[in-house]
């Protein structure tokens, strides 16, 4: 705006905007420059004295639709291009702190429907997901420089990695929970990705694997592989819907425990499996640990960068079980477990159950006097 000599205000000309602040300017740290500045404030109007306003947009005007002109940052002819504002908008998700979650959420939606209103856009909300992350507490009290109480991440990423320093923030909590930092956490997260690291240069130095043939798999490999493809489908999950990325780290430690344990090198089918379950770490791991995830990705014989690499593809088929294990128990109290075909039929559960050498052994002199069968999860048989 600029304010005649009569005390009349008119609208800077569209012609002479952007009104540029100077640069050569005293900060006090107290006072506005241009405010003290009063030859700064000073121009003309059609050959008559005027001066410009003096007070700049207050900080929520430019956070409250920045989202939006990130959409077009190019566009010189307005505020937005619609075209390009309606392909990204609204917002899929929004990440901010508890702190932003009343005014600046509030100010940005009534920003959002005013630009719809003008026309600007044609969406009715700015952000359709919101995820409040929790704060970082030390001792159980939140970091403040003035309590002196931060820490400084560059010792750790010097001495375990930047990858490993990004994997223990994730996996201490949930996001929208408060983290309790802890050394001894982060050295947890260096030991596992170490495991990961030996694991996959094993499984590398161990022999070439043929093609997956998932049809003649059986025994470890094909309880591996189902392993691997229900870890697929947990970590998909954690990340898209539920945010929670703690867990999903979780599983792809399940998950390297079971390559571990169940992993066959002998033959190449089985580190075919080896290789299917690895190489889907080291991709659900890559949002969480970029740096070493590329190198196993590569070191695998893969081309290119692993944020290139398209996600996990899920095979259902996979996680079809043929058997599963039984509890059987006497009066409540469990004494074996059976590996049963699924869906196997209740009297021949219970006869099977009845059958079993440690069942009989609690159950010797006693009269059974019934036979509980839930399908697909125990047996208890109540005998005295």
């Amino acid at each position: 705006m600029m304010y005649l000599a009569d005390g009349g205000e008119i609208p800077v000309p569209h012609d002479r905007l952007p009104v540029l602040l100077p640069e050569d300017v005293e900060m006090d740290g107290v006072h506005s420059p241009i405010k003290q500045d009063p030859e700064w404030r000073k121009t003309e109007h059609e050959g008559e004295p005027v001066e410009r306003e003096t007070d700049t947009f207050d900080t929520f005007m430019e956070s409250s639709w920045y989202y939006a002109r990130y959409t077009c940052p190019q566009f010189a002819d307005g505020m937005l291009d619609k075209e390009a504002a309606n392909y990204w908008l609204p917002v899929d998700q929004y990440v901010g702190g508890i702190e932003h979650a009343i005014l600046h959420l509030l100010y940005a939606r009534f920003f959002h429907k005013l630009m719809r209103d003008e026309g600007l856009l044609d969406s009715d909300e700015p952000f359709e997901r919101l995820l409040c992350q929790g704060m970082v507490l030390k001792d159980g009290t939140k970091m403040s420089k003035s309590k002196g109480n931060t820490v400084d991440p560059q010792g750790l990423i010097d001495q375990y990695g930047a990858d490993t320093v990004r994997l223990f923030t994730m996996f201490a909590a949930p996001p929208e929970q408060s983290l309790e930092w802890a050394d001894s956490g982060v050295e947890g997260g260096y030991r596992f990705l170490r495991r990961l690291w030996d694991t996959a240069y094993a499984h590398l130095n161990a022999g070439t694997p043929g093609p997956l043939d998932p049809a003649n798999i059986s025994g470890d490999s094909q309880d591996l592989r189902r392993k691997t493809h229900e870890t697929i489908a947990k970590v998909s999950d954690d990340f898209e819907r539920r945010q929670t990325f703690n867990t999903a780290i979780a599983a792809v430690m399940e998950l390297l425990n079971e390559i571990r344990k169940l992993a066959d090198r002998s033959t190449p089918e089985g580190l075919a499996v080896e290789r299917e379950a690895l190489e889907s770490a080291v991709l659900l791991l890559a949002p969480v640990v970029p740096h070493m995830s590329h190198t196993l990705w590569n070191a695998f014989g893969h081309e290119g960068a692993v944020i290139d690499a398209g996600w996990p593809v899920l095979d259902k088929s996979a996680l079809v079980r043929s058997s599963l294990e039984v509890v059987l128990q006497v009066n409540g109290k469990v004494r074996a477990k059976l590996q049963v075909p699924v869906d196997l039929a209740k009297d021949e559960m219970e006869a099977l159950a009845l059958a079993e050498e440690n069942i009989q052994r609690f159950t010797e002199g006693k009269t059974v006097r019934k036979v509980i069968v839930i399908p697909n999860k125990l047996v208890n048989i109540v005998a005295n």
